[in-house]
């Protein structure tokens, strides 16, 4: 999990500069702009971008696809995703959205009249439409966890659940300023109960180290073009070994019947192929995107997640620290993210800032009362301190 324990705290910050200031070249970001807004969307990888090329030029020549194109591709894609997550292939379907994903999860996971399914305030609409629907097919209710004063969201989820609590559905961290969740006590706590457990990775899965074995989520799902530097459309489901044989998918696809990968025998059948591939969506080829794909996962394999993870938490502490000395607020670093980080003036985001930031050249987001930090490897001091430049002078 992403925790502000991490040893790379006593790793100064000149260190990681020097240590990543290569980095910055393998991305398309041009001279004079300095992006801090990962979590809005990844600047793109020239490995990225010339896999997609490479991939759309060879399809347009259909008669020259084969198999490898079709199946085995996805499937290498499909191990990819399950080693950034810590899992194993069999438990990884192939998606288009986190709504998708969710919307599997609340096609299979069971509630009763009366029960109720936790999510945070302000949690990310497609991680709240599905729940209403199903609290409201089943009579059921959704419950939105309010943190009291001195509460982080830990805290307050482990108040909220109770035996009524049928599902919890969170983040590893709030995506308007990464307040951090822990996931393993949040699991331990739903198990207890008889709760299920959803996780909406997004804005954490590729930066923030997650430990499925210790936080046992029924269903995790994430985008693929924020941390995990991918193209658009194409995300990842977990699904836990317990709901992979039993569950249904939420569309019938020919590509996830046993069998489909034999063009020339396909038949009608009521078996799916294995594991969680039953859940993945129709046409999950997608040649350029699967292709775009697989160069980003394996560049951040490449790094590894406990790196990036660690290489970041210098910087968050940096902008802290910064805003800390221009009176805004800031979370405790204990409940925090390592990665991401949200910042408010004690007057609020003036509304100039925007197009101030725009005109300097600074990318980052406002997310409700809070400016939201996002920084990558691409990234150094320099960068951070020039954002607090602008700011001092628009934010006065």
């Amino acid at each position: 999990m992403a925790t502000n324990t991490s040893t790379a705290g006593t790793e100064s910050t000149q260190k990681i500069s020097e240590k990543f200031a290569s980095v910055r070249t393998l991305f398309e970001i041009p001279e004079g702009v300095t992006y801090l807004n990962c979590a809005y969307m990844a600047p793109r990888l020239g490995s990225v971008t010339k896999a997609g090329m490479d991939a759309i030029s060879a399809t347009a020549a259909p008669w020259a696809l084969s198999n490898l194109e079709w199946f085995d591709r996805p499937e290498q894609l499909r191990l990819l995703a399950a080693q950034v997550m810590g899992a194993d292939a069999d438990g990884v379907a192939l998606i288009p959205s986190v709504s998708y994903g969710i919307a599997t999860a609340a096609a299979n996971l069971p509630l009763s009249r009366g029960q109720r399914i936790a999510v945070l305030d302000r949690e990310f609409p497609s991680n709240v439409y599905a729940w209403r629907e199903l609290a409201k097919r089943q009579n059921g209710r959704v419950v939105t966890v309010l943190r009291e004063p001195g509460e982080n969201w830990t805290s307050a989820l482990l108040r909220t659940i109770d035996d009524k609590t049928a599902i919890v559905s969170v983040p590893q961290c709030h995506w308007t300023d990464g307040g951090n969740v822990d996931l393993e006590s949040i699991g331990k706590r739903a198990r207890a109960v008889g709760a299920a457990l959803v996780v909406d990775a997004s804005q954490s899965l590729g930066a923030g180290v997650l430990d499925l074995e210790r936080v046992q989520p029924d269903f995790l799902t994430s985008v693929g073009y924020k941390w995990l530097l991918g193209p658009y459309g194409l995300g990842y489901l977990y699904v836990a070994p317990k709901w992979r044989e039993r569950s249904v998918p939420i569309e019938q696809s020919w590509m996830t019947r046993a069998g489909s990968d034999k063009f020339s025998a396909l038949d009608y059948t009521d078996e799916y192929r294995a594991g969680a591939r039953r859940f993945d969506m129709g046409e999950f080829s997608l040649f350029a995107p699967v292709t775009m794909a697989i160069a980003a996962l394996t560049q951040i394999l490449e790094w590894g997640v406990a790196r990036i993870e660690a290489s970041l938490l210098p910087m968050t502490d940096r902008i802290a620290k910064l805003a800390a000395e221009s009176n805004y607020s800031v979370l405790p670093a204990a409940d925090r993210s390592a990665h991401l980080i949200g910042i408010r003036p004690h007057g609020g985001i003036p509304p100039e800032l925007p197009k101030a930031l725009k005109e300097a050249g600074v990318y980052v987001s406002m997310r409700g009362d809070s400016i939201r930090i996002a920084p990558h490897l691409y990234n150094d001091p320099k960068d951070i301190d020039f954002l607090f430049e602008v700011l001092r002078r628009t934010c006065k």
